[in-house]
C-alpha cells in the first residue's frame, strides 16, 4: 500500500473494481447515474457501514467534511442527500448483491484451512434466517403480520471462517424451508439446519445429488426403526439406529434409509434426535455438527450488532436490499484484508479501529 494514501482508500483497494463494473453493466446501473454512480454509492455505503453512520444527512457531513480528501478516496459523484438517495431508488440492488458474491469467491479459499473445531473433510454449510424487523408504515411492502414488517435474511454460512455463501432477503412471510429448493447442492458437502428445514421432499433432494444433511426431527415423524449401532455412552450419545419412514406418503418423500442419533447435552440440560443421510461418520461426530450450527446464529447477531441492517437510509425495498448486501459486502471486504495482510486481529477490533481511522493518511492496516 502507498504513503498518502488513507485507510478508506487502502481498504478498498482489495475490491475488484473491474468485477464491480461489470455488474454495473449487466444491470445498466450507470445508464442514468445523474453525476453520481454506483461506485460512488458503493463507497457511500461502504463508508457508513464502516462508521456507524445514522441517517444520509449524516453520511453528507461527515463527508463533505474532508471534501479534499474524496477523489483519493476513490469518489468522482459530488456526495450530498438527494443524490444518494434517489441513488438507492434507482441503482438495482443486484449490482451489489452481485459483487458480494464475486467478493465471497475471493474470501473462501482464504478460508478453506480454517479449523471446524472437530476432526472432518470437507466443506461443512449452516442454513438458517434472520428477521429484521421493520415498521409496517413506513415499509408498507415488507409483509410480516398484520401490525408489522420485516424482512427476512436466509444465509448459508460456511463454517470455515463463517463466510455466507449464499444469501436470500424475502418478506418476513416466506416460509425458510422454501430456500432449499433455491440451494445448488454440492456433493459431498454437509448442510446443517434446524427442524423448520425438514421437508423429506427437499432433503431427498440433497441426497441423491451427493450431499449430506444434518437436522434434528419432530415430534410427530413417525419412524420404524431396522438396526442399531453400538455406542459410548460416557460421550452423552443415547442410541444410534438406522430407521426408515413409517408412513407410505413420507415414504414416497423419502424411500431410502435414514440415520437417527439420539444425544444428551449435559450443558442445556436436554436430549437432541439428529437425522442425517450420511452412516460413515461417528455418531457423536454427528452430534458436533449440529453444534456447529450455532456460528451462523452468531454471525446474524454480529452483523447486526457491528453493521448498519436494522435501521435504514431509505424505505423501498430496492434501498434496503443495496443496503443490506452492501453490509454483506463489506463484512466479506474486512474478512478477506484480514488474511491477505495478514492481521492478528479479530474482525471486531479492526471494523473498531477503521472507524475512526478510515481518513487518516500515511497509515497501514499493519498497525493493527
Amino acid at each position: 500500500m502507498n504513503l498518502g494514501r488513507t485507510v478508506f482508500a487502502q481498504l478498498m483497494e482489495h475490491a475488484p473494481t473491474y468485477e464491480f463494473q461489470k455488474c454495473v453493466t449487466r444491470y445498466g446501473g450507470d445508464s442514468r447515474n445523474r453525476g453520481f454512480s454506483c461506485w460512488d454509492q458503493f463507497l457511500c455505503l461502504s463508508f457508513a457501514q464502516l462508521t456507524y453512520r445514522e441517517s444520509l444527512a449524516d453520511i453528507q457531513a461527515c463527508l463533505r467534511s474532508v471534501q479534499g480528501k474524496l477523489y483519493h478516496m476513490g469518489f468522482r459523484g459530488r456526495v450530498s442527500k438527494s443524490t444518494l438517495a434517489d441513488a438507492n431508488e434507482t441503482h438495482d440492488w443486484r449490482i451489489y448483491a452481485d459483487f458480494a458474491q464475486v467478493l465471497i469467491a475471493v474470501a473462501r479459499p482464504l478460508y478453506s484451512s480454517e479449523s471446524l473445531g472437530f476432526d472432518l473433510d470437507g466443506t461443512v454449510y449452516a442454513l438458517d434466517s434472520t428477521t429484521i424487523d421493520l415498521c409496517l408504515s413506513v415499509f408498507p411492502w415488507a409483509h410480516f403480520q398484520t401490525t408489522k414488517g420485516a424482512v427476512k435474511m436466509h444465509t448459508l454460512l460456511d463454517l470455515r471462517g463463517s463466510i455466507p455463501t449464499f444469501i436470500e432477503v424475502s418478506d418476513g412471510k416466506h416460509a425458510d424451508v422454501n430456500v432449499l429448493d433455491q440451494l445448488v447442492p454440492e456433493a459431498g458437502s454437509f448442510y446443517v439446519m434446524d427442524r423448520g428445514y425438514l421437508d423429506f421432499a427437499r432433503l431427498h433432494v440433497l441426497h441423491q445429488a451427493g450431499a449430506f444433511f444434518v437436522t434434528r426431527t419432530k415430534s410427530n415423524v413417525l419412524l420404524r426403526r431396522r438396526c442399531s449401532r453400538v455406542v459410548d455412552f460416557s460421550t452423552g450419545l443415547i442410541s444410534d439406529h438406522t430407521v426408515m419412514l413409517k408412513t407410505a406418503d413420507s415414504r414416497k418423500r423419502y424411500p431410502d434409509a435414514l440415520r437417527r442419533v439420539r444425544y444428551h447435552d449435559a450443558e442445556q440440560e436436554r436430549s437432541l434426535v439428529f437425522l442425517t443421510n450420511n452412516f460413515g461418520l461417528p455418531a457423536l461426530t454427528i452430534a458436533q455438527l449440529y453444534k456447529s450450527r450455532w456460528k451462523v446464529e452468531l454471525f446474524f447477531k454480529w452483523i447486526k450488532q457491528h453493521l448498519r441492517i436494522k435501521a435504514f437510509y431509505g424505505n423501498s425495498e430496492n434501498a434496503v436490499k443495496a443496503q443490506i448486501w452492501t453490509a454483506i459486502a463489506v463484512y466479506v471486504l474486512v474478512a478477506i484484508v484480514k488474511k491477505r495482510l495478514p492481521l492478528d486481529a479479530s474482525l471486531f477490533q479492526i471494523l473498531q479501529v477503521l472507524s475512526v481511522t478510515l481518513f487518516e493518511e500515511n497509515a497501514h492496516f499493519t498497525g493493527l
